[in-house]
Protein backbone atom coordinates (compact mmCIF):
# COMPACT_ATOMS: atom_id res chain seq x y z
CA UNK A 1 0.00 0.00 0.00
CA UNK A 2 3.12 2.42 0.56
CA UNK A 3 4.25 1.71 -2.87
CA UNK A 4 0.73 2.35 -4.27
CA UNK A 5 -0.27 5.68 -2.28
CA UNK A 6 3.52 6.85 -3.16
CA UNK A 7 2.68 6.00 -7.05
CA UNK A 8 3.28 9.03 -9.16
CA UNK A 9 4.13 11.32 -6.73
CA UNK A 10 7.44 13.30 -4.95
CA UNK A 11 8.22 10.30 -2.99
CA UNK A 12 9.44 8.58 -5.96
CA UNK A 13 11.30 11.80 -7.82
CA UNK A 14 10.71 12.18 -11.45
CA UNK A 15 11.45 15.07 -14.01
CA UNK A 16 11.00 18.22 -15.02
CA UNK A 17 9.22 18.79 -18.83
CA UNK A 18 9.02 22.05 -20.86
CA UNK A 19 7.03 22.71 -23.73
CA UNK A 20 8.91 24.90 -26.67
CA UNK A 21 5.46 25.68 -28.34
CA UNK A 22 3.26 27.38 -25.49
CA UNK A 23 5.45 27.24 -22.15
CA UNK A 24 4.17 24.81 -20.22
CA UNK A 25 6.07 23.41 -17.68
CA UNK A 26 5.17 19.98 -15.60
CA UNK A 27 6.27 17.71 -13.27
CA UNK A 28 6.12 13.98 -14.28
CA UNK A 29 7.12 11.73 -11.68
CA UNK A 30 7.73 7.81 -11.39
CA UNK A 31 6.04 4.87 -11.13
CA UNK A 32 5.82 2.43 -8.29
CA UNK A 33 5.97 -0.49 -11.04
CA UNK A 34 4.24 -2.56 -8.10
CA UNK A 35 2.25 -5.31 -9.21
CA UNK A 36 -0.71 -4.56 -7.44
CA UNK A 37 -1.01 -0.88 -8.56
CA UNK A 38 -4.20 -0.22 -10.98
CA UNK A 39 -1.65 2.42 -12.10
CA UNK A 40 1.15 0.64 -13.49
CA UNK A 41 -0.31 -2.15 -15.14
CA UNK A 42 -1.20 -0.60 -18.47
CA UNK A 43 2.40 -0.76 -20.71
CA UNK A 44 2.89 -4.08 -18.36
CA UNK A 45 0.00 -5.74 -20.05
CA UNK A 46 0.01 -4.54 -23.43
CA UNK A 47 3.64 -5.64 -23.56
CA UNK A 48 2.48 -9.18 -22.55
CA UNK A 49 -0.63 -9.29 -24.95
CA UNK A 50 1.87 -8.16 -27.71
CA UNK A 51 4.51 -11.11 -27.36
CA UNK A 52 1.19 -13.16 -26.87
CA UNK A 53 -0.13 -12.43 -30.40
CA UNK A 54 2.87 -14.83 -31.81
CA UNK A 55 0.99 -17.62 -29.91
CA UNK A 56 -2.45 -17.48 -31.39
CA UNK A 57 -3.49 -20.15 -33.66
CA UNK A 58 -6.55 -20.04 -36.61
CA UNK A 59 -8.91 -22.40 -34.14
CA UNK A 60 -11.32 -21.72 -32.22
CA UNK A 61 -10.66 -20.13 -28.74
CA UNK A 62 -12.41 -21.58 -25.50
CA UNK A 63 -12.95 -19.79 -21.97
CA UNK A 64 -13.06 -22.41 -19.04
CA UNK A 65 -13.40 -21.13 -15.36
CA UNK A 66 -12.48 -23.53 -12.33
CA UNK A 67 -13.46 -22.24 -8.79
CA UNK A 68 -13.11 -23.67 -5.13
CA UNK A 69 -15.94 -23.90 -2.97
CA UNK A 70 -15.93 -21.94 -0.01
CA UNK A 71 -14.28 -24.21 2.33
CA UNK A 72 -11.35 -24.06 0.35
CA UNK A 73 -11.63 -20.95 -0.13
CA UNK A 74 -10.83 -20.26 3.26
CA UNK A 75 -7.59 -22.82 3.73
CA UNK A 76 -6.24 -21.07 0.62
CA UNK A 77 -6.59 -17.73 2.50
CA UNK A 78 -4.37 -18.75 5.25
CA UNK A 79 -1.94 -20.84 2.80
CA UNK A 80 -2.23 -18.69 -0.67
CA UNK A 81 1.29 -19.61 -2.27
CA UNK A 82 0.40 -23.60 -1.46
CA UNK A 83 -3.13 -23.50 -2.45
CA UNK A 84 -2.79 -21.21 -5.40
CA UNK A 85 -0.03 -23.42 -6.98
CA UNK A 86 -2.72 -26.43 -6.38
CA UNK A 87 -5.33 -24.59 -8.21
CA UNK A 88 -3.13 -24.01 -10.80
CA UNK A 89 -1.90 -27.74 -11.29
CA UNK A 90 -5.16 -29.32 -10.89
CA UNK A 91 -7.01 -27.05 -13.62
CA UNK A 92 -4.49 -27.28 -16.14
CA UNK A 93 -3.81 -31.20 -15.52
CA UNK A 94 -7.56 -31.55 -15.41
CA UNK A 95 -8.01 -29.74 -19.06
CA UNK A 96 -4.42 -32.11 -20.25
CA UNK A 97 -5.85 -35.58 -19.39
CA UNK A 98 -9.13 -35.27 -20.03
CA UNK A 99 -8.15 -33.47 -23.99
CA UNK A 100 -5.64 -36.50 -24.20
CA UNK A 101 -7.97 -39.05 -23.35
CA UNK A 102 -9.19 -40.01 -26.91
CA UNK A 103 -13.41 -40.75 -25.38
CA UNK A 104 -13.35 -37.17 -25.70
CA UNK A 105 -10.43 -35.80 -27.70
CA UNK A 106 -7.41 -37.32 -28.09
CA UNK A 107 -5.06 -34.29 -28.13
CA UNK A 108 -2.38 -32.32 -26.88
CA UNK A 109 -4.35 -28.98 -25.61
CA UNK A 110 -2.34 -25.99 -24.61
CA UNK A 111 -3.39 -23.88 -21.55
CA UNK A 112 -3.01 -20.13 -20.50
CA UNK A 113 -4.16 -19.53 -16.77
CA UNK A 114 -4.47 -16.65 -14.85
CA UNK A 115 -5.47 -16.89 -11.42
CA UNK A 116 -7.95 -14.54 -10.04
CA UNK A 117 -8.79 -14.40 -6.31
CA UNK A 118 -11.86 -11.40 -6.20
CA UNK A 119 -15.28 -11.16 -6.91
CA UNK A 120 -16.72 -8.03 -8.15
CA UNK A 121 -17.47 -6.69 -4.16
CA UNK A 122 -13.95 -7.93 -4.04
CA UNK A 123 -14.41 -10.94 -1.48
CA UNK A 124 -12.26 -13.45 -1.67
CA UNK A 125 -12.88 -16.07 -4.21
CA UNK A 126 -10.05 -17.67 -5.67
CA UNK A 127 -10.64 -18.90 -9.02
CA UNK A 128 -8.66 -19.73 -12.53
CA UNK A 129 -9.25 -18.60 -16.06
CA UNK A 130 -8.19 -21.13 -18.62
CA UNK A 131 -7.98 -19.96 -22.47
CA UNK A 132 -7.52 -23.52 -24.64
CA UNK A 133 -7.32 -23.61 -28.21
CA UNK A 134 -10.08 -26.02 -29.40
CA UNK A 135 -8.18 -28.54 -30.98
CA UNK A 136 -4.35 -29.67 -30.61
CA UNK A 137 -2.22 -32.42 -32.14
CA UNK A 138 -2.78 -35.90 -31.97
CA UNK A 139 -0.60 -38.25 -29.99
CA UNK A 140 1.84 -38.79 -32.91
CA UNK A 141 1.75 -35.35 -33.64
CA UNK A 142 0.68 -36.04 -37.46
CA UNK A 143 -2.63 -34.27 -37.45
CA UNK A 144 -4.12 -31.78 -35.89
CA UNK A 145 -7.38 -32.55 -33.78
CA UNK A 146 -10.39 -30.20 -33.68
CA UNK A 147 -13.22 -30.32 -30.79
CA UNK A 148 -16.41 -30.50 -31.83
CA UNK A 149 -18.41 -27.46 -33.04
CA UNK A 150 -19.24 -24.66 -30.37
CA UNK A 151 -18.07 -27.70 -27.68
CA UNK A 152 -15.36 -28.18 -25.89
CA UNK A 153 -15.20 -30.54 -23.53
CA UNK A 154 -17.82 -31.77 -20.78
CA UNK A 155 -17.89 -30.22 -17.97
CA UNK A 156 -19.21 -32.77 -15.73
CA UNK A 157 -16.38 -34.97 -16.60
CA UNK A 158 -13.64 -31.92 -16.06
CA UNK A 159 -15.18 -31.49 -12.30
CA UNK A 160 -15.12 -34.57 -10.96
CA UNK A 161 -11.43 -34.83 -12.11
CA UNK A 162 -10.82 -31.76 -10.85
CA UNK A 163 -12.26 -32.47 -7.48
CA UNK A 164 -10.03 -35.17 -6.96
CA UNK A 165 -6.37 -34.13 -8.15
CA UNK A 166 -7.33 -30.57 -6.19
CA UNK A 167 -7.99 -33.06 -2.83
CA UNK A 168 -5.48 -35.22 -3.79
CA UNK A 169 -2.62 -32.65 -3.85
CA UNK A 170 -4.24 -30.57 -0.83
CA UNK A 171 -3.68 -34.32 0.95
CA UNK A 172 -0.58 -34.41 0.04
CA UNK A 173 0.39 -30.87 1.23
CA UNK A 174 -1.13 -31.67 4.80
CA UNK A 175 0.85 -34.83 5.01
CA UNK A 176 4.16 -32.72 4.14
CA UNK A 177 3.86 -30.39 7.15
CA UNK A 178 3.29 -27.50 3.99
CA UNK A 179 -0.35 -26.13 5.49
CA UNK A 180 -1.00 -23.76 8.50
CA UNK A 181 -4.09 -22.77 10.18
CA UNK A 182 -5.07 -20.05 12.41
CA UNK A 183 -8.07 -18.54 14.20
CA UNK A 184 -11.47 -20.39 13.19
CA UNK A 185 -9.25 -22.94 11.41
CA UNK A 186 -6.82 -23.78 14.02
CA UNK A 187 -8.60 -27.02 14.99
CA UNK A 188 -7.78 -28.42 11.35
CA UNK A 189 -4.46 -29.01 12.22
CA UNK A 190 -5.02 -32.30 13.37
CA UNK A 191 -5.01 -34.99 10.86
CA UNK A 192 -8.41 -36.53 11.93
CA UNK A 193 -10.41 -32.90 11.79
CA UNK A 194 -8.60 -32.38 8.57
CA UNK A 195 -9.50 -36.09 7.55
CA UNK A 196 -13.02 -34.88 8.06
CA UNK A 197 -12.72 -31.46 6.19
CA UNK A 198 -11.62 -33.42 3.24
CA UNK A 199 -14.59 -35.89 3.00
CA UNK A 200 -17.00 -33.06 3.55
CA UNK A 201 -15.35 -31.03 0.37
CA UNK A 202 -16.02 -34.37 -1.52
CA UNK A 203 -19.61 -34.38 -1.19
CA UNK A 204 -20.02 -30.56 -2.53
CA UNK A 205 -20.34 -29.85 -6.53
CA UNK A 206 -16.90 -27.93 -7.53
CA UNK A 207 -18.15 -25.70 -10.55
CA UNK A 208 -15.99 -25.63 -14.28
CA UNK A 209 -17.62 -23.22 -16.39
CA UNK A 210 -16.57 -23.35 -19.96
CA UNK A 211 -18.22 -20.36 -22.10
CA UNK A 212 -19.19 -20.44 -25.45
CA UNK A 213 -15.89 -20.44 -28.09
CA UNK A 214 -14.65 -16.46 -29.04
CA UNK A 215 -15.56 -15.28 -32.52
CA UNK A 216 -11.87 -15.00 -33.07
CA UNK A 217 -8.09 -14.47 -32.56
CA UNK A 218 -9.27 -10.97 -31.67
CA UNK A 219 -11.59 -11.50 -29.27
CA UNK A 220 -8.81 -13.70 -27.51
CA UNK A 221 -6.39 -10.68 -26.88
CA UNK A 222 -9.12 -8.22 -26.03
CA UNK A 223 -10.29 -10.61 -23.44
CA UNK A 224 -7.09 -11.57 -22.22
CA UNK A 225 -6.07 -7.97 -21.73
CA UNK A 226 -8.58 -7.49 -19.01
CA UNK A 227 -7.84 -10.47 -17.08
CA UNK A 228 -3.80 -10.57 -16.81
CA UNK A 229 -2.62 -7.56 -15.48
CA UNK A 230 -5.57 -6.13 -13.07
CA UNK A 231 -5.68 -7.04 -9.17
CA UNK A 232 -8.99 -6.73 -7.45
CA UNK A 233 -10.60 -3.63 -9.14
CA UNK A 234 -9.69 -0.84 -11.90
CA UNK A 235 -9.72 2.84 -11.39
CA UNK A 236 -12.29 3.14 -13.84
CA UNK A 237 -15.00 1.54 -11.40
CA UNK A 238 -14.43 3.62 -8.85
CA UNK A 239 -16.94 6.28 -8.29
CA UNK A 240 -16.46 8.62 -5.43
CA UNK A 241 -14.65 9.20 -1.77
CA UNK A 242 -16.21 11.44 0.52
CA UNK A 243 -16.32 11.45 4.32
CA UNK A 244 -14.28 8.40 4.70
CA UNK A 245 -16.43 6.51 2.46
CA UNK A 246 -15.38 4.54 -0.85
CA UNK A 247 -18.19 4.26 -3.88
CA UNK A 248 -17.65 1.94 -6.22
CA UNK A 249 -19.71 0.11 -9.59
CA UNK A 250 -20.33 -3.97 -9.47
CA UNK A 251 -22.12 -6.19 -11.56
CA UNK A 252 -24.61 -8.55 -9.76
CA UNK A 253 -24.22 -11.85 -11.94
CA UNK A 254 -27.03 -13.06 -10.21
CA UNK A 255 -29.53 -10.03 -11.38
CA UNK A 256 -29.00 -9.73 -15.37
CA UNK A 257 -25.51 -8.55 -14.46
CA UNK A 258 -27.04 -5.58 -13.20
CA UNK A 259 -24.46 -2.60 -12.44
CA UNK A 260 -25.09 -1.63 -9.10
CA UNK A 261 -23.32 0.77 -6.63
CA UNK A 262 -21.29 -0.20 -3.13
CA UNK A 263 -20.45 2.01 -0.37
CA UNK A 264 -17.42 0.95 2.07
CA UNK A 265 -15.33 2.50 4.81
CA UNK A 266 -12.12 3.59 3.69
CA UNK A 267 -10.42 0.90 6.02
CA UNK A 268 -13.08 -1.50 4.46
CA UNK A 269 -12.20 -1.14 1.00
CA UNK A 270 -8.76 -0.90 1.77
CA UNK A 271 -8.50 -4.41 3.53
CA UNK A 272 -10.83 -5.61 0.84
CA UNK A 273 -8.12 -5.33 -1.44
CA UNK A 274 -5.50 -6.23 0.50
CA UNK A 275 -7.04 -9.75 0.64
CA UNK A 276 -5.86 -10.14 -2.96
CA UNK A 277 -1.93 -8.81 -2.51
CA UNK A 278 0.03 -12.20 -3.89
CA UNK A 279 2.89 -14.00 -2.18
CA UNK A 280 6.38 -12.41 -3.18
CA UNK A 281 7.51 -14.05 -6.28
CA UNK A 282 4.07 -16.09 -7.97
CA UNK A 283 3.49 -15.81 -10.80
CA UNK A 284 -0.47 -15.42 -11.54
CA UNK A 285 -0.07 -16.09 -15.42
CA UNK A 286 0.79 -19.89 -16.67
CA UNK A 287 1.11 -21.98 -19.60
CA UNK A 288 0.70 -25.77 -20.04
CA UNK A 289 0.74 -28.21 -22.31
CA UNK A 290 1.68 -27.30 -25.55
CA UNK A 291 2.46 -23.65 -24.75
CA UNK A 292 4.32 -24.38 -21.62
CA UNK A 293 7.64 -21.93 -22.44
CA UNK A 294 10.28 -24.96 -22.50
CA UNK A 295 8.88 -26.07 -25.96
CA UNK A 296 5.95 -23.13 -26.93
CA UNK A 297 7.82 -22.41 -29.97
CA UNK A 298 8.56 -25.89 -31.41
CA UNK A 299 4.85 -26.72 -30.69
CA UNK A 300 3.07 -23.82 -32.02
CA UNK A 301 5.52 -24.58 -35.49
CA UNK A 302 3.73 -28.14 -35.89
CA UNK A 303 0.56 -26.84 -34.94
CA UNK A 304 0.81 -24.45 -37.87
CA UNK A 305 2.18 -27.22 -39.80
CA UNK A 306 -0.67 -29.69 -39.46
CA UNK A 307 -3.26 -25.95 -39.54
CA UNK A 308 -1.15 -25.26 -43.03
CA UNK A 309 -1.24 -21.99 -41.28
CA UNK A 310 1.90 -19.65 -42.64
CA UNK A 311 4.25 -18.27 -39.48
CA UNK A 312 3.32 -15.02 -37.77
CA UNK A 313 5.38 -12.08 -38.58
CA UNK A 314 7.42 -10.76 -35.99
CA UNK A 315 6.53 -7.82 -34.07
CA UNK A 316 8.41 -5.00 -34.86
CA UNK A 317 9.63 -3.25 -31.10
CA UNK A 318 10.68 0.30 -31.09
CA UNK A 319 13.88 0.72 -29.27
CA UNK A 320 12.41 3.76 -27.38
CA UNK A 321 10.60 3.67 -24.06
CA UNK A 322 8.51 7.07 -24.96
CA UNK A 323 7.55 5.10 -28.51
CA UNK A 324 7.20 1.95 -27.72
CA UNK A 325 4.86 3.33 -25.21
CA UNK A 326 2.91 5.45 -28.02
CA UNK A 327 2.74 2.08 -30.34
CA UNK A 328 1.48 -0.20 -27.60
CA UNK A 329 -0.98 1.78 -26.02
CA UNK A 330 -2.38 4.59 -28.50
CA UNK A 331 -1.01 7.06 -25.91
CA UNK A 332 1.57 9.69 -26.20
CA UNK A 333 4.07 10.94 -23.22
CA UNK A 334 6.06 13.63 -24.89
CA UNK A 335 3.02 15.44 -26.39
CA UNK A 336 1.96 18.72 -24.38
CA UNK A 337 -1.73 18.33 -23.35
CA UNK A 338 -2.52 22.29 -24.16
CA UNK A 339 -1.26 22.81 -27.66
CA UNK A 340 -0.02 19.65 -29.04
CA UNK A 341 3.88 20.84 -28.94
CA UNK A 342 6.66 18.51 -27.87
CA UNK A 343 7.61 18.08 -24.26
CA UNK A 344 11.28 18.13 -23.51
CA UNK A 345 12.77 16.99 -20.12
CA UNK A 346 15.38 19.10 -19.03
CA UNK A 347 15.79 18.24 -15.45
CA UNK A 348 15.48 15.37 -12.96
CA UNK A 349 13.73 15.59 -9.87
CA UNK A 350 15.78 13.40 -6.82
CA UNK A 351 13.20 11.35 -4.57
CA UNK A 352 11.90 12.97 -1.38
CA UNK A 353 11.73 10.71 1.44
CA UNK A 354 9.36 13.79 3.34
CA UNK A 355 6.93 13.14 0.66
CA UNK A 356 6.90 9.03 1.44
CA UNK A 357 3.61 7.81 2.96
CA UNK A 358 3.79 7.83 7.06
CA UNK A 359 3.29 3.62 7.47
CA UNK A 360 3.80 3.96 11.14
Amino acid sequence: MGAIEACRTAALGGHVEHCADCGLVRQAYNSCRNRHCPKCQGLARADWLDARQADLLPAPYFHVVFTVPAPVAQIAFQNKAVVYAILFKAAAETLRTIGADPRHLGAELGVVAVLHTWGQTLGHHPHVHCVVPGGGPSRDGERWIACRPGFFLPVRVLSKLYRRLFLESLQAAFGADRLRFFGDLAGLATPAAFARRLAQMRQIDWVVYAKPPFGGPEQVLAYLGRYTHRVAIANSRLASLEAGQVAFRWKDYRHHDKTKLMTLTADEFIRRFLLHALPDGFHRIRHYGLLANGHRLAKLALCRRLLAAPAPAAPARAPDYRERYRQLTGRALDICPCCGGLMRSFGGLRPSRRAWPDTS
